[in-house]
């Protein structure tokens, strides 16, 4: 089967997306190794400084000049909101919730980059979307509550995850004006280059931790750096340079899914049928948000001939 030439940017955005979820998945289950070592802040140093080393040689093969000016207002604002702000917060708050109740409060950020999306880019929030993004919400609420543990969780916790979603949320939003002026790669990282300056006040800590860390806690800090910071976040600015934001925030509804899976296999925490049956939920929703309306052809107007049925070319089959 051959695909047309029209229909390759949508697979290869799609590609994209399914790199970003996954690696973003594995990156739950690595916070929880290398935080037990590290503190927020400095963990959201080390990851930022090790994802922009790899992207600053990446730009340097590359030869990725620096952005145009009209880009920089884009990405400034999300390499301080969800480069930096977004990964000190995020740390923080997982470790005063459990991560069922991380994951649930971090879940609203897709719902508000939809709403800021149709308010600030003018994006359509179509049945779909709407009617996806539903389910997959109900999924994350079912895996949060199964994952919940008893008095696992601080109210100061909750509002530290909920300000991650929100910088979340906006950061998104902030990069999608300056996709269309920059490379998904410069956006990318010049982003992390801000963010690593906005943590830099934790540099002496980083130092402090890095000194009695073992070394799988620094090697999974690194790891958050190069795959699920500098890999995922390109090819997600790749898949949303491509897309609404709307739509992209909607995919990442499969994340749980994957923590799910992958804690399973990597930690060896057996999930109950609740969280299986979230989990579930969370793909279903991501499928019917991403599905389209298939177009079909208009009637002929009266006292025209009906069009000829189209014949398929074997080549193109």
């Amino acid at each position: 089967m051959r695909f047309t030439s029209s229909r390759r940017p949508d697979l290869l955005a799609a590609g994209a997306a399914t790199v970003t979820v996954v690696l973003w998945a594995s990156a739950f289950v690595s916070i929880r190794s290398a935080g037990e070592a590290y503190a927020p802040g400095a963990l959201a140093l080390g990851r930022l400084l090790s994802g922009a080393l790899a992207l600053g040689v990446i730009c340097l093969l590359r030869r990725e000049g620096v952005p145009p000016r009209s880009a920089w207002r884009g990405i400034a604002l999300s390499g301080v909101l969800w480069f930096g702000f977004y990964m000190v917060v995020l740390n923080w708050g997982e470790q005063r919730v459990d991560a069922g109740t991380a994951a649930l409060v971090v879940n609203v950020g897709p719902i508000l980059i939809a709403l800021l999306g149709a308010r600030l880019l003018g994006d359509a929030l179509p049945p779909r979307l709407l009617a996806g993004m539903a389910v997959s919400f109900a999924g994350a609420v079912t895996v949060g509550l199964s994952m919940s543990g008893e008095g696992g969780s601080s109210l100061f916790g909750v509002v530290l995850c909920l300000l991650a979603a929100v910088a979340y949320a906006g950061g998104v939003v902030a990069q999608k004006p300056a996709l269309a002026h920059a490379s998904a790669l410069q956006v990318t990282t010049f982003g992390c280059l801000v963010g690593a300056v906005l943590c830099l006040p934790f540099a002496g800590q980083l130092v402090r931790d890095a000194a009695g860390a073992p070394t799988s806690a620094t090697l999974n800090m690194v790891y958050l750096g190069v795959f699920p910071t500098a890999l995922a976040f390109t090819t997600w600015a790749y898949a949303l340079a491509r897309t609404t934001a709307g739509r992209m925030g909607a995919t990442t509804y499969a994340v749980p899914a994957l923590v799910v899976l992958m804690s399973w296999l990597a930690l060896g925490e057996v999930p109950g049928i609740l969280t299986l049956a979230g989990g579930a939920l969370c793909l279903a929703g991501v499928a019917v948000s991403r599905s389209r309306r298939r177009r079909t052809a208009a009637p002929p107007e009266r006292g025209e001939p009906a069009p000829e049925p189209r014949r398929e070319d074997p080549e193109r089959v």
